[in-house]
């Protein structure tokens, strides 16, 4: 069994913006993601993009459009990533196992902070925050995914079986970042074994 992890172009899509303005959301990522979004400033922000507050504001106006670039780029990161393991992993089990592959190697990742979707959305708690429709938006597309490989894979109930995937994979990723990430990897590697093992 060959599942492609690491031979696929994981770049989004879409096109870059240049200079200043994408240093800015490129530096928004890595602060937002390891150390919180509501912890970072903008003094921080326009700081370690080694830009000025006035090209900061040019380019994004305010902390929380910058907010929407950052969890919007995740999603299509995101989007680009699965679909490209997909895409090099034509059956629907090995595109699964790839998706298992690709987890288990971001929770041993030392910068590893746990999902940036659930993370951003234990920060915005209200339900009609524009991060959340985003976060929304992005998992309902993820579940399509999953619900899509296992309805390829033969699986009788694939909506219900993309739940219980989704559901192993962010426990193992909130799992492998607050406690032990081997122990996370090995349950969602089990836990994968029993959804793909019902398709049969």
């Amino acid at each position: 069994m060959t599942v492609v992890v690491n031979d696929v172009n994981l770049e989004p899509t879409a096109q870059r913006a240049p200079g200043a303005k994408i240093r800015i959301l490129e530096t928004a990522d890595v602060l937002f993601y390891g150390d919180g979004i509501r912890s970072v400033g903008i003094d921080r922000l326009i700081s370690e993009s080694s830009v000025t507050k006035a090209t900061f504001y040019k380019h994004y106006g305010s902390k929380d459009r910058l907010i929407l670039q950052y969890i919007e780029g995740r999603h299509l990161a995101e989007v680009a990533k699965l679909e490209a393991l997909a895409e090099a992993n034509p059956m629907p089990e090995l595109a699964l196992r790839a998706i298992v592959s690709a987890v288990v190697a971001d929770i041993a990742r030392p910068d590893f902070r746990g999902d940036a979707f659930l993370n951003a959305a234990t920060e915005f708690a209200e339900s009609n925050h524009p991060v959340r429709s985003v976060v929304l938006r992005h998992r309902e597309w993820l579940t399509g995914f999953l619900a899509e490989l296992f309805q390829d894979l033969g699986h009788r109930m694939p909506g219900d079986a993309a739940d219980e995937f989704l559901l192993a994979r962010d426990g193992a990723m909130t799992g492998g970042y607050a406690g032990d990430p081997i122990a996370a990897s090995a349950a969602l590697t089990r836990a994968t074994d029993r959804v793909i093992a019902a398709a049969s």
